[in-house]
């Protein structure tokens, strides 16, 4: 976002204290506007000056509240929806700061500075948020908004800005079709972001008429916002088909169904993660960029989003079998338990990481109806909670180097980052010393007809946990260690001598 001049610029206003609430005018109520010269322009909060909505982004920050704040939203609710929105806005703080801004509007804004035009604010939202941005940007020499009685959106709204500006008497920028009402009674008007309906609708009710151009949400957002990347874990499920020798076909379409079921539930847990944590995101110098954070997606489309993938999800696990479906199950409530609280909890959110990489195997077992290897087992819970301390010092070393507070949404400061450094070297060569004993093992012997080739995996592995460690902390990976490990010419060579060692020992 642009830097902001601090302070509004109070232009041909009422006395102040003269605020007239109580209709559900603007606070300090402007006088209207006659001339041309000085006719004002009036700009819409929600999904057009911020490419968010403040009442969707209060309700997420809901999720995680007491059940008596949930009762008393439903209370507020019962009210009437500018009371419930209100409660909210109470109830839940913003950082205004930190919002996706739009580059269009705020030009238009600025040029009708230059020009000497007043410009107002206008939202359906509360106003406690309309306050708090006009407060942020200072640009707005007043603001109209709900108070908590009145809902001012659509006929309110217009009725409002009629009242105070006249017919015709001011520009408007809307995004939506709860804006056709004032567009019908502004001279000019513009949309933002508004959908092909609603653009055909605004050509018939107004007689000057601009689109903004500016981007929708593109196929390349949405394949970042599921994390297709992040599908490469779900390649886990195949292990339990690899190590158990069951290549046959059907075990094979039953992995396949399988992979699909978690990569569609990771995605819609990946959404549902980023819509929580958008406002730790946004204070992320990388993860302010994910397209919920900066708006690129908006919040309504993921909420749509969201349940689509899960069905998708449940047909496929139904697919394979009623098993895989529970352990799907139990999958899924691990995650929004871990998106939701235990996140936030030192060292729990690490095994339940690890936790929630092993339920692959698990699943990939489950899913081709093979024993499950308490070998396996072991060294997957060693492994991953390595990779996820790994993934913890990254971020550690991050915010060392880019001299970041530490985060409330973490339970970790910066003087943790050499003892997550330890446990994680320590956790990645016990799960070295489990393989190492696996091979050992009477079921080697059984599976392989050279298992004392196995052996050579052991070195790879050591030289691949000290290297990703060592470049942690020279703060060479800035990513989770699996993408890392994907984009990584010795991490990709590592992987795939592992897999021809296991090949020519079978």
């Amino acid at each position: 976002m642009r830097p902001m001049s601090s302070g509004s610029v109070v232009l041909d206003r009422e006395p102040k204290g003269e605020s007239r609430t109580n209709d559900n005018t603007a606070i300090d109520s402007p006088r209207p506007a006659r001339t041309i010269a000085a006719l004002p322009l009036v700009v819409d909060l929600d999904g057009t000056l911020v490419k968010t909505d403040l009442l969707h982004e209060n309700c997420l920050q809901s999720l995680s509240a007491t059940p008596t704040h949930h009762w008393s939203s439903v209370k507020s609710l019962r009210a009437g929806k500018a009371c419930f929105k209100q409660h909210l806005a109470n109830s839940h703080a913003i950082d205004y700061s930190l919002l996706p801004y739009d580059d269009h509007v705020l030009d238009l804004i600025e040029m009708a500075r230059r020009e000497g035009r007043p410009v107002y604010l206008a939202t359906a939202g509360d106003t406690k948020h309309a306050q708090g941005i006009a407060d942020h940007l200072g640009l707005f020499d007043g603001i109209f908004a709900s108070n908590g009685t009145i809902n001012l959106s659509s006929q309110a709204k217009a009725g409002n800005l009629v009242k105070v500006f006249g017919h015709r008497g001011f520009d408007y920028i809307g995004n939506s079709s709860a804006d056709l009402a004032v567009w019908a009674e502004a001279r000019k008007a513009y949309s933002v972001r508004a959908g092909a309906r609603v653009r055909r609708a605004l050509d018939s009710v107004a007689c000057d008429v601009e689109h903004l151009t500016v981007p929708h949400a593109s196929i390349k957002s949405w394949i970042r916002a599921i994390r297709v990347h992040q599908y490469a874990k779900n390649m886990l499920i195949f292990v339990p088909l690899v190590t158990a020798h069951a290549f046959f076909i059907q075990s094979f379409y039953s992995a396949l169904l399988a992979f699909c079921a978690f990569c569609a539930c990771a995605s819609a847990v990946y959404i549902l993660n980023d819509l929580v944590d958008l406002e730790a995101d946004r204070r992320h110098p990388s993860k302010r960029l994910r397209p919920f954070a900066c708006g690129a997606i908006p919040i309504a489309h993921a909420v749509v989003a969201v349940p689509v993938l899960l069905a998708l999800s449940i047909i496929c696990a139904i697919l394979v079998s009623p098993m895989f479906t529970g352990v799907l199950a139990i999958y899924f409530s691990m995650t929004i338990a871990y998106s939701l609280f235990l996140k936030q909890r030192m060292l729990v959110d690490v095994v339940t990481l690890a936790g929630l990489y092993t339920i692959r195997v698990i699943a990939g077992a489950v899913a081709i109806e093979v024993a499950i290897s308490e070998w396996l087992l072991a060294f997957s819970m060693f492994i991953f909670v390595s990779l996820a301390l790994i993934k913890r010092y990254i971020e550690l070393m991050m915010q060392i180097s880019q001299k970041i507070p530490n985060s409330s949404a973490r339970d970790y400061t910066s003087d943790d980052v050499n003892i997550i450094a330890a446990l994680a070297a320590a956790s990645g060569f016990n799960a070295v010393t489990i393989f190492a004993l696996y091979i050992s093992s009477p079921k080697v012997q059984q599976l392989y007809s050279q298992p004392m080739a196995l052996w050579l995996i052991c070195p790879i592995l050591m030289y691949w946990i000290a290297r990703i460690l060592l470049l942690a902390h020279r703060r060479a990976v800035d990513d989770d260690p699996i993408v890392f490990a994907l984009r990584d010419r010795v991490s990709r060579l590592a992987v795939a001598s592992m897999v021809l060692i296991v090949l020519a020992a079978s």
